[in-house]
């Protein structure tokens, strides 16, 4: 099964084209140009040289989230786009689940967290046996200090990963807990994650349509905040 995997969740964008567990070709960026003008092309060049036409494509999995406002929107748009034109399946992959499968080599409990602002992090718990992933938790926005009770809670040092690992490794053994920093090529979001996560929905029967595809913030922006906090006061 080839799956091309598109992940803009953050500042980084990247595509990845696979068959299987099997990675076949990534593409990575960070150069700070906006993911609408580097995510498609990235794409289509990566297709062009594997000598696979979108056509021979299965499944077109994104990371759908949590992440950047812009950048899910973006990421989610260009697989709507992809799957109702060729009318494939589509994998709407938690953005942390994703960077969960970066790590699964690493036996034990792990912790993607990725900075929400506010002294919150979006977080999701995993145990990873070397090969699988078992969800702990559902994806959340949670304060640092919620999470670390959970995780004192559970008695097992994590490792911790995702754009807003240093922060809550910082802030986790600053409150005498121990944590593990994943090292940087491990820590960020890149795109096999993604199509792994998408393989596994795709075995167990769980793909959607293009027209089904969202972004899953699990926060208002700041825009909504501001405007209910206004809509509040008057």
């Amino acid at each position: 099964m080839k799956i091309l995997a598109l992940e803009s969740s953050a500042k980084a964008c990247s595509v990845c084209l696979t068959e299987d567990e099997f990675l076949i070709a990534e593409s990575y960026e960070n150069s700070g140009l906006t993911h609408s003008v580097t995510l498609l092309p990235m794409a289509q060049e990566l297709l062009s040289r594997c000598g696979v036409a979108l056509q021979d494509v299965d499944v077109i999995a994104v990371a759908a989230g949590p992440g950047s406002f812009t950048g899910l929107r973006i990421g989610v748009s260009a697989a709507k786009g992809l799957g109702w034109a060729l009318d494939k399946p589509c994998a709407k992959v938690s953005t942390l689940e994703a960077m969960a499968w970066n790590a699964a080599l690493v036996p034990g409990l792990l912790c993607p967290a990725m900075d929400a602002r506010r002294s919150q992090v979006y977080n999701a718990l995993f145990s990873s046996n070397g090969e699988t992933l078992t969800r702990l938790t559902p994806d959340r926005a949670i304060s640092l200090e919620e999470l670390a009770g959970e995780l004192e809670k559970l008695g097992q040092p994590p490792l911790v990963l995702g754009d807003g690992g240093k922060l809550c490794h910082d802030h986790l053994t600053a409150h005498g807990l121990q944590a593990r920093l994943a090292p940087e090529n491990l820590r960020h979001q890149h795109p096999w994650g993604v199509a792994r996560a998408a393989l596994d929905q795709a075995r167990a029967g769980q793909l959607v349509s293009a027209g089904e595809l969202v972004p899953e913030y699990h926060r208002l922006s700041q825009a909504e905040r501001e405007r209910l906090e206004r809509e509040g006061r008057s």
